[in-house]
């Protein structure tokens, strides 16, 4: 069955580039993102673990640890790793699964049950479908699935901005908007009535319909 939002996220023992972790324990009181990738030494995702190297402090800030995953095991990551640096300037400096029985990648929904139990022999397009991302929050509850189809790199940016919305509206009783950039105006959840809004909000809002109230929640 096809994981979903809200729902606990599956726990694991697997090992990694950086030593054997628990995935509920490795993550903690943190925000996770866990993105996989269908192969190593494979050009679209050499940019994006090189990207996801260089954008860790602002992942970092946010209270966010990053896990990488592959069907390929632990020292195929460890070789590529050299790629990655010498293209794009940074090499992972976040663990990176191994997953040569497809175990955890089939527990995701990644691939089906006729896969087979080996990643020996199978080609990027036999793994397209381990190509998604995944925001885990402390409560280790999916907040966010993503996948993305092989030709297209994906945008890490557009997760840091989805981070921070979610980081938001875990905090206060709002939803962001379209295009929502940090610093901008929220609004105020429509199942708030305006009396319980106006404790909560006492700087006041800009009421577009009743039910679409923009709220600063910086002020």
């Amino acid at each position: 069955m096809a994981l979903q939002l809200g729902q606990v996220a599956p726990d694991f023992e697997a090992d990694t580039t950086m030593g054997r972790i628990r995935f509920h324990e490795w993550i903690g009181d943190s925000w996770c993102v866990l993105f996989s990738h269908p192969k190593d030494f494979t050009p679209v995702c050499t940019t994006e673990l090189g990207y996801m190297a260089r954008l860790m402090p602002e992942f970092q800030k946010r209270n966010v640890k990053i896990i990488g995953l592959s069907v390929d095991p632990v020292e195929s990551h460890k070789g590529w790793s050299k790629d990655i640096e010498d293209v794009m300037g940074a090499a992972p400096n976040y663990p990176m699964i191994g997953d040569p029985d497809l175990r955890i990648s089939k527990l995701y929904g990644m691939l089906p049950a006729s896969a087979g139990d080996t990643s020996e022999g199978r080609t990027p397009a036999d793994n397209q479908t381990v190509r998604n991302v995944f925001v885990i929050g402390p409560d280790k509850q999916i907040k966010l699935i993503i996948a993305y189809p092989m030709s297209t790199g994906r945008n890490f940016d557009e997760i840091l901005r989805v981070i921070d919305s979610l980081q938001l509206t875990a905090r206060r009783k709002v939803a962001t908007p379209v295009n929502w950039q940090p610093g901008e105006k929220a609004i105020i959840l429509a199942s708030i009535p305006d009396e319980e809004a106006r404790k909560l909000f006492p700087q006041g809002w800009e009421a577009k319909k009743p039910y679409l109230r923009y709220v600063d929640v910086n002020a």
